[in-house]
């Protein structure tokens, strides 16, 4: 799909990927791009500082009806949208010892707002032949995050849900695809340079390097244009993958050795 004179929505636009890929999005003739964000302030000033038709939009993702509530205002006043990138989405260290609303909260976030998405955009989708839903997972669902147990189940859900809308709704002409990075210079774990220092040293999703926002939005526009279902930015994942389903036992192995080592990194 080209995206000159598409409607794009972004959620998680305020900042970090979704803003860098609102520009990009509207860099390549987006006719609106529409920025939410939980922060409403963040959308409205991403959406003010693009170079094009923005508008900038307060939404919790988790929240069913505003987001289809979103969906039904967008093409009721300005037409169908054409691009819905599911990008919003935070980090929670822990496991056993977080509550199930944690678990939950984090869950509707990164699983069933796709769903939601999805419920609203896709019937109107396949009575045109075309659209596309993108979403923003991690590399943690594909693989695992250590320090997270909701972080990893929720995005292994939302790569599960990803691929069972292609299979489901592809040759209806709905495009999907998901991105699963690991380690990209976003808010996720703060702004700040010596947050960001010992992450990069200590951290599991930075062992292969941390990515910048607008390269990754480079390869989203690139992904959209190709169609490609899985979006990999660091390369090493895919070797990653081909480990584990090669050898699961042995792959577990490691990862606790990863682990351990982690863990006496922390002293």
């Amino acid at each position: 799909m080209e995206l000159k004179d598409r409607i794009c929505v972004v959620t998680g636009g305020g900042s970090g990927i979704g803003r860098a890929s609102a520009h990009a999005f509207a860099a390549e003739g987006a006719r609106l791009v529409v920025v939410a964000d939980l922060d409403e302030a963040k959308a409205i000033e991403v959406a003010a500082s693009i170079d094009g038709n923005a508008r900038g939009v307060g939404l919790d993702v988790a929240d069913e009806a505003a987001v289809t509530a979103l969906c039904e205002s967008i093409e009721d006043d300005d037409g169908p949208i054409d691009l819905f990138f599911s990008n919003a989405g935070y980090g929670t260290p822990g496991g056993l010892d977080l509550s199930n609303d944690t678990w939950q909260r984090m869950m509707d976030v990164h699983m069933t707002s796709h769903l939601t998405v999805a419920r609203a955009l896709v019937p109107g989708m396949v009575a045109r032949g075309e659209g596309y839903l993108f979403s923003t997972a991690s590399a943690a669902g594909l693989l695992t995050q250590i320090d997270s147990g909701p972080y990893a189940v929720s995005k292994a859900a939302a790569v599960a849900f990803a691929e069972w809308l292609s299979i489901n709704y592809g040759n209806a002409g709905v495009k999907v695809s998901v991105l699963c990075p690991q380690a990209v210079r976003t808010n996720i774990i703060g702004d700040d340079l010596d947050a960001w220092d010992k992450f990069a040293s200590s951290g599991q999703a930075s062992q292969d390097g941390i990515l910048e926002p607008e390269d990754v939005a480079q390869m989203v526009v690139d992904t959209i244009r190709e169609e490609n279902f899985l979006l990999l930015p660091h390369d090493q994942v895919a070797t990653y993958m081909e480990r584990k389903a090669a050898d699961p036992d042995r792959w577990i192995s490691g990862m606790q050795r990863f682990h351990a080592r982690l863990e006496a990194s922390k002293g």
